[in-house]
């Protein structure tokens, strides 16, 4: 497996996926961006997750794509990614040079009907899709009373700093309505990493991050005594069962808190464990353009995927392995049907 190969399968938070897309009008050609800029617009703030997993990603991708072209990552904040998803819609350019991330802040919208957005996820071509996970947390005061579950909480008052009830703040609030905790949204931030700050002044006492911005921004928080982790979302094991997050092995799954949660959640829908291991998928895309990345290239990136049905699922094959992974909104409900990979 050569260094760049190695580098995306173990950089992504919990189970990854790479997708390419042959998208050219002739299926021959191959796009070559020797000299070229690729501008990767990210539409959050530079102080999230997003903008930790482009930057991460942006050399390597460069490497990987015909021609190696230089990436550029720029930011594009507003409207909880709506605005950055907006503009990007209108791009035509055919070259390959204008890229964008999206996250399940701008799937989420998309899904739901939100009747900002004016994208269209049909219209664009994955390139590279990872998936991550994430960890909601606690200041040090509130921690000294989690004992494993939620219960010594529920007589709290809880801020949460959040983008909108439309974005992926969606999921940690439910959940923490779910375990029967009193959380107050604060709608209208700019991006996690403004939740982050909120949290750090004190305006705010829970807040969620991504895995990337949790490992850069709050791990630190947590040394200092400053912040107590509270809950991962967790992973599927070969068998699909939920377990703990490998990246987080020391932290709670919200399942393991909620068979020890005294409110009765049986009866609310359990969107948190069916969608959380599937729905946090980062992407890059590309507008409808005619460019050819190459499906059959030997580039590491994209030599071992192929596309099937309609963007609705990516599947990446190696030697013992095949395991299809949501990389984009999709109507129909995506399901792991091989084991995940071990690393």
């Amino acid at each position: 497996m050569s260094g760049v190969s190695k580098h995306l399968r173990h950089a992504a938070v919990g189970a990854a996926a790479l997708a390419a897309f042959g998208i050219g009008a002739s299926a021959n050609a191959e796009t070559n961006l020797a000299g070229k800029t690729i501008q990767w617009t990210i539409p959050f703030s530079e102080t999230g997750g997003s903008a930790k997993w482009a930057n991460f990603f942006a050399p390597l991708l460069g490497e990987a794509l015909p021609g190696s072209p230089k990436v550029v990552v720029r930011f594009m904040p507003g409207a909880g990614s709506t605005k950055g998803a907006n503009w990007f819609q209108k791009q035509k350019n055919g070259d390959g040079t204008v890229m964008f991330g999206s996250s399940g802040s701008t799937q989420f919208p998309y899904l739901l009907g939100d009747p900002r957005v004016r994208y269209e996820y049909k219209d664009w071509k994955p390139v590279m899709a990872t998936g991550t996970g994430g960890v909601a947390y606690l200041p040090a005061k509130l921690g000294g009373k989690f004992d494993g579950s939620a219960n010594k909480l529920k007589g709290e008052k809880f801020i949460y700093g959040s983008q909108g009830a439309t974005r992926l703040d969606l999921v940690p609030i439910l959940a923490w309505k779910m375990l029967g905790l009193n959380v107050e949204p604060v709608f209208g931030i700019k991006s996690r990493g403004a939740g982050r700050l909120m949290f750090e002044r004190g305006e705010a006492n829970i807040d969620y991050q991504t895995s990337s911005a949790y490992l850069k921004s709050v791990v630190p928080l947590v040394k200092d005594g400053k912040a107590v982790p509270m809950m991962t979302w967790g992973s599927l094991d070969s068998a699909g069962n939920i377990v703990r997050d490998p990246t987080f092995p020391d932290i709670p799954t919200f399942i393991a808190l909620a068979a020890h949660c005294q409110t009765s959640i049986r009866s609310l829908p359990s969107m948190v464990s069916c969608a959380a291991p599937y729905g946090f998928a980062r992407s890059a895309m590309l507008p409808d353009v005619t460019v050819e990345y190459g499906e059959n290239s030997e580039n590491p990136l994209f030599s071992q995927t192929k596309i099937t049905g309609s963007f609705h699922r990516v599947e990446t094959f190696n030697a013992s392995h095949s395991t299809p992974w949501l990389a984009a909104p999709s109507p129909k409900k995506a399901t792991p049907t091989a084991p995940l990979p071990s690393s």
